[in-house]
């Protein structure tokens, strides 16, 4: 079945994670994605193990779905080259800064004229109109902005960084809805736009969803502010518990899932303590709470307690290393991992688009690109391609 973005041409002028995370899963939606690279190629390529020059394991497992066309935008033809190929686009998205955009004729005042229908994305360290705007970004400096290491260092007393390209991987999450948002108003207007998603604000405002607790409420003049944090995480007991033999993951929340769980422990008698008879009470006594949990859950295995907590219905769940994930069973019957025969690099094992459409499925379609694979046959359909028409906004 077609893709639901089938017919949507994607310039993709992104490299390393973030905008390739994006534009993936505009490919995997049906979008016909066209990496545009310097003849040195996506600096990924280089990064893990190969089979063939430039395909490093990294860079295979984010730029699926995608043609590859090498253009060298310091000589004016691979300028003009890219310049017709946004022309007939629906989509431009990059990641330089500003300036090195605008120096290319490809910031959004350069491009709107000639294409008003063009959703014109960037993804940037830093918003237009802040202090920080145009300064050099990647994840690291992003978590620690957005206040990783701090949650880190309340937690545990030392700062650090969550073990993953957390604000890499989730701002190319928001960059897609970005996209698909404008696109969803263009098919309302007419009309393209401008698209932004600074790293900083975005991730911000992601940690802060739980984080900015009782902060929400601006206190009268002279009352001091609340603190910032949500306190159940940062309690000693926000762990997995351990059972008899391996580490378990539980949580409750509704009084009723917690008086399965007394029950399931042999503990019916807490039902009625007042320390644990609402949510905010069992909140001000979590400590002891999961101590007395966490005692009883030792006296069978975690496959005993996972079959007992399964049958009341109760969430819970492996402490899982990455390579249980691989084995899960769930995956397994869902088809999470699929391997897709690769024309030079052999049989690849990737992880499929979680999100399902019934009527138009994500797919894995066409396998990442060698470097400069398609460079003849995409400037070949140049002149196929359409522009738009309209005004700027």
């Amino acid at each position: 079945m077609a893709g639901a973005l089938e017919g949507i041409r994607v310039i993709d002028i992104t490299t390393f994670v973030l905008g390739p995370v994006a534009t993936q899963m505009l490919g995997d939606m049906g979008a016909d994605v066209i990496k545009v690279e310097a003849p040195e190629g996506d600096p990924t390529r280089d990064i893990g193990q190969r089979r063939s020059p430039g395909m490093g394991s990294f860079f295979l497992n984010l730029n699926r779905n995608k043609r590859s066309v090498v253009l060298d935008l310091k000589q004016p033809a691979g300028r003009a080259s890219l310049q017709a190929l946004i022309a007939g686009a629906d989509v431009v998205v990059h990641n330089m800064r500003s300036g090195a955009a605008a120096r290319l004729g490809i910031d959004y005042a350069s491009l709107c004229a000639g294409n008003p229908r063009l959703v014109h994305a960037t993804a940037q360290g830093f918003g237009r109109g802040g202090r920080y705007f145009d300064r050099p970004a990647y994840d690291d400096v992003i978590q620690g902005l957005s206040g990783v290491p701090g949650l880190n260092r309340r937690m545990t007393g030392q700062p650090g960084y969550i073990p993953m390209l957390l604000a890499d991987k989730l701002c190319g999450v928001y960059l897609y809805s970005a996209i698909m948002t404008a696109l969803v108003a263009r098919e309302r207007t007419g009309q393209g736009q401008e698209v932004q998603l600074p790293m900083f604000e975005a991730m911000a405002a992601f940690n802060l969803l739980e984080h900015m607790a009782d902060h929400v409420f601006v206190p009268p003049p002279g009352q001091p502010a609340a603190p910032l944090g949500y306190g159940r995480v940062f309690s000693a007991v926000h762990r997995p518990l351990m059972t008899r033999d391996e580490p378990l993951c539980i949580i409750a929340n509704t009084d009723a899932q917690w008086h399965r769980v007394f029950e399931l422990i042999g503990r019916g008698d807490l039902r009625n303590d007042d320390r644990f008879a609402t949510i905010g009470r069992r909140m001000e006594n979590v400590v002891t709470l999961y101590d007395l949990v966490e005692a009883a859950l030792k006296r069978k295995t975690r496959a005993e307690w996972l079959e007992a907590f399964a049958a009341a219905d109760v969430p819970a769940g492996p402490a899982n290393e990455l390579a249980d994930i691989r084995d899960d069973a769930h995956m397994a019957d869902v088809d999470f991992f699929q391997v897709f025969d690769h024309e030079s690099e052999g049989a690849l094992l990737m992880p499929r688009n979680a999100m399902q459409l019934s009527a138009t499925p994500a797919a894995i379609h066409r396998g990442p690109p060698r470097l400069g694979q398609h460079t003849d046959e995409v400037l070949a359909e140049q002149g196929s391609l359409r522009g738009g028409s309209g005004e700027c906004r």
